[in-house]
């Protein structure tokens, strides 16, 4: 494992990448998209605990799924259950490294939404969990807006932290402190790439939204909006997890017989 720095315009080819790899199996992925979620909003039911555990099982899903990338491209068939993988294929030491990760992860979302709770009062996090309804009105007046902010700068960094960290513990058998050191080295020094990338993805986000939005008022099915939006988020959303394995494969350069590598100028 060697850690590589690339330029900026190697976001735009992480995109492709990513677009490219989920094309070669668009139906796996969605399945193992459509199954998280399931299984998520099935584990948040259950009381006191359900609105912290899917936090803590992000880590080993994460490494269910960029395992699900790295078969699709070696050919290899793509089942739902490849979703534990990070939590059964490795042996019992990377399992619960990913658990710690998950609990760390936990640590750090808490320490996010306190540092936007100085923002506004903590009326943001009273909100997402489901303690206040607010109608337009009421949320003008607020500070929630400058919460948000706050709330994503906070989190750029711990995003740094965990981006490849699950994967470096499962497939390089690397302690999740130094894994999260190695996470964050590799994101500043390939920052530009990154930024290049996340602009990309949320310029896509932003135009299929609005885009659809707008498509359906003029169409004058606006009532229908979220039945056509909703599928849409899907896929764009999995096509952006798809591209995760394409910034692993480029910032650490790791490629085996079992998993050629992608290619370079995938085809649009």
């Amino acid at each position: 494992m060697q850690l590589i720095e690339v330029p900026a315009k190697t976001g735009y080819v992480w995109f492709r990448q990513g677009i490219w790899l989920f094309r070669k199996n668009p139906l796996a992925f969605l399945t193992l998209f459509f199954t998280y979620l399931l299984v998520m909003t099935l584990v948040a039911q259950i009381p006191v605990i359900g609105g912290v555990l899917p936090l803590v099982f992000i880590p080993g899903v994460a490494v269910g799924f960029m395992a699900a990338c790295r078969n699709t491209i070696a050919g290899k068939p793509v089942f739902p259950t490849i979703l534990v993988d990070g939590f059964h294929s490795y042996g019992a030491v990377v399992a619960k490294r990913l658990l710690a990760l998950g609990v760390l992860y936990v640590v750090a979302m808490a320490l996010v939404l306190a540092g936007s709770a100085l923002a506004d009062g903590g009326m943001l996090l009273k909100v997402m969990l489901g303690g206040v309804a607010m109608d337009q009105e009421a949320f003008a007046n607020s500070n929630i807006p400058l919460a948000v902010v706050t709330a994503f700068v906070l989190y750029i960094p711990v995003a740094m932290i965990f981006w490849f960290s699950p994967t470096l513990i499962a497939w390089h058998d690397i302690p999740p402190v130094k894994a999260m050191f190695f996470s964050l080295v590799s994101c500043w020094r390939n920052r530009g790439a990154f930024i290049v990338f996340g602009a990309l993805w949320f310029a896509v986000a932003m135009t299929v939204s609005i885009g659809l939005s707008a498509l359906m008022q003029a169409l004058g099915a606006g009532d229908f909006a979220f039945a056509i939006l909703m599928p849409a988020t899907m896929i764009v959303t999995t096509m952006l997890y798809c591209s995760f394995y394409a910034t692993y494969r480029g910032c650490f350069g790791v490629q085996t017989p079992e998993t050629p590598d992608l290619p370079t100028t995938p085809a649009a």
